[in-house]
């Protein structure tokens, strides 16, 4: 091959590669250019897009705790449970008993670290697998949630928690939508930057080579876990904070596009592993493709449809883009 035909080849694979990388950034700003040029009115006014940013932040937080365990290699089936029970839990105690805020919180923190222990543990010492596992120990937390609530929506939060949440804002978009920005931005610098991240991403890859290379892989793979569960109960402690009540079912609605969101990811910016900023970029292509067809007329169902098809869509497309990256690796 001549050298000019050599430079070709490689300039294409460049543009390929980049293009890979960047693809879901290019869907998004097509979904918003599309939408925008049938709805220019509502879809693209600055009331629509603040709120889209703001109120799909907990499920922008809930998909970016999932890519620790899952860099692992572990599901957390239990998250979306854990949300729900830590919102009925600072209702509870600070609406219906009359506690402290700041108690109130720390105990819902504290019950998603308990969460995360229990699951790590069964997990690492019992050899279960983490779907099992999760699913078990995430049903058990939903019926915690609706007894300890009464099946019942709980109202009357400290209105402080909102203040923290929606209500203060930063360019005229809620306060949580930052926060999602900076768990991103943690997120990423501790998996590139820290021995830690990259001993998660050596037991993702292969535990028994971890093992071996002297990664206690059991450790990462519970802390993993027990990150993945703060996170949640964080997610549901804000998520409380954006209703300013509890509802026991609501975590339901954040397990699958979550999921969706965190497999999608990572056929982007990094292809082939799941990434922060790829995963915080999923979400909100998500959420505009719903949002711009509810506005185009499409019934509420369309949103169980449209998540569902994108996480299939996400799986197949990660493992492809994982498989030639591991042929590369």
């Amino acid at each position: 091959m001549s050298t000019a035909a050599a430079h070709s080849s490689h300039r294409r694979r460049q543009i390929g590669v980049q293009l890979e990388r960047y693809g879901l950034v290019i869907g998004l700003l097509v979904l918003v250019a599309f939408f925008g040029a049938v709805r220019p009115d509502t879809f693209l006014s600055w009331g629509n897009i603040s709120g889209m940013l703001g109120s799909q932040a907990i499920l922008a937080i809930v998909a970016l705790a999932l890519i620790i365990p899952l860099t692992a290699n572990d599901f957390d089936m239990s998250i979306a449970s854990v949300l729900a029970l830590a919102s009925v839990i600072v209702a509870v105690l600070n609406a219906q008993m009359g506690v402290p805020l700041g108690l109130a919180i720390a105990a819902a923190l504290a019950m998603g670290l308990v969460v995360g222990i229990i699951n790590g543990f069964l997990i690492t010492y019992f050899r279960i697998h983490s779907l099992i596992v999760t699913i078990g120990t995430g049903t058990f937390a939903t019926g915690v949630a609706v007894w300890f609530s009464g099946a019942q929506t709980i109202s009357g939060v400290d209105f402080a928690l909102m203040q923290y949440v929606i209500v203060q804002r930063i360019f005229g978009i809620p306060i949580v939508f930052y926060y999602a920005v900076l768990l991103a931005l943690i997120i990423w610098y501790v998996f590139e930057h820290t021995a830690i991240g990259r001993r998660v991403l050596f037991v993702g890859r292969g535990r028994e080579v971890a093992r071996l290379s002297g990664i206690n892989t059991d450790r990462v793979r519970w802390g993993a876990l027990i990150a993945s569960s703060l996170l949640g109960a964080i997610a549901g402690i804000l998520y409380c904070g954006t209703q300013g009540a509890a509802d026991p079912s609501s975590g339901t609605s954040f397990q699958l596009p979550a999921f969706a969101a965190a497999f999608l990811g990572s056929t982007a910016i990094i292809p082939g592993r799941f990434n922060a900023w790829g995963t915080l970029i999923a979400v909100y292509f998500l959420v505009v493709g719903i949002t711009g067809l509810i506005f185009m007329g499409m019934s509420s169902y369309v949103q169980s449809m449209f998540y569902g098809g994108a996480l299939l869509v996400a799986v197949v497309l990660s493992q492809l883009v994982r498989g030639r990256a591991e042929q590369q690796f």
